[in-house]
């Protein structure tokens, strides 16, 4: 990679706004699920490190050309280093591990560490984190990130815990630069059941509503 590729990948990053997260158990049932997504319109796609075989998932899903590939729950060096080697675009983690943040620049690409409160993602912001994931869900949610981008307003937030397809408009609308979704994307009872059409239909609604929500924003 060159040097400015972790700044490229940040951008279509942005741009995109929205990603599918797949974590269990099931690499079979991981990788058919996130096709669902992928047909459903996502084109950020995470896989957490935790899901069974998750580097063949993303050297596999690196093969599509119009995906950009994260690799998530990533808690060490080591594993930013292997994930990056497996394909992985983009790097995501629950916590905020300097070493982890400083591994990723060092690889060229963007850094997504979890942080709950302000001064945590502030101390992110501070390590060099291109985006902060909110992690977990705090109270308030909508309502706490607008309280926190009003004094830190160069943060770039990217909520994953609590955003479903009925407040990810909200979260965006706060001024989160993105959301990602867990399991109101790929919901237990899809999963449990191979329900892959009910996910690629959820996928699609989470698009319309997006589509619907640039569209008037353009227009004002």
């Amino acid at each position: 990679m060159n040097r400015t590729q972790r700044h490229k990948t940040a951008s279509v990053i942005a741009e995109n706004r929205l990603s599918a997260i797949v974590r269990t158990q099931d690499e079979s049932l991981a990788r058919e699920a996130m096709q669902a997504a992928v047909a459903g319109g996502f084109r950020l796609v995470e896989f957490t490190l935790t899901t069974p075989n998750a580097l063949g998932l993303i050297e596999s899903f690196r093969g599509n050309a119009d995906l950009t590939v994260g690799a998530g729950t990533v808690m060490s060096a080591d594993q930013a280093r292997q994930a990056v080697e497996a394909g992985a675009q983009f790097l995501v983690s629950p916590i905020c591990d300097p070493e982890v943040l400083a591994a990723a620049a060092l690889l060229d690409v963007p850094m997504i560490p979890g942080a709950s409160t302000p001064t945590e993602m502030e101390r992110a912001h501070r390590l060099g984190a291109d985006f902060v994931k909110l992690f977990p869900a705090p109270a308030g949610g909508v309502n706490f990130v607008r309280a926190v981008l009003g004094p830190q307003p160069h943060l770039r937030i990217f909520p994953t815990s609590g955003v479903d397809p009925e407040n990810f408009i909200d979260f965006l609308e706060a001024g989160c630069a993105g959301a990602g979704f867990v399991a109101s994307l790929f919901t237990p009872e899809d999963m449990a059941n191979s329900r892959f059409h009910a996910i690629e239909q959820r996928a699609e609604m989470i698009f319309q509503k997006l589509r619907t929500w640039l569209s008037a924003r353009s227009s004002e």
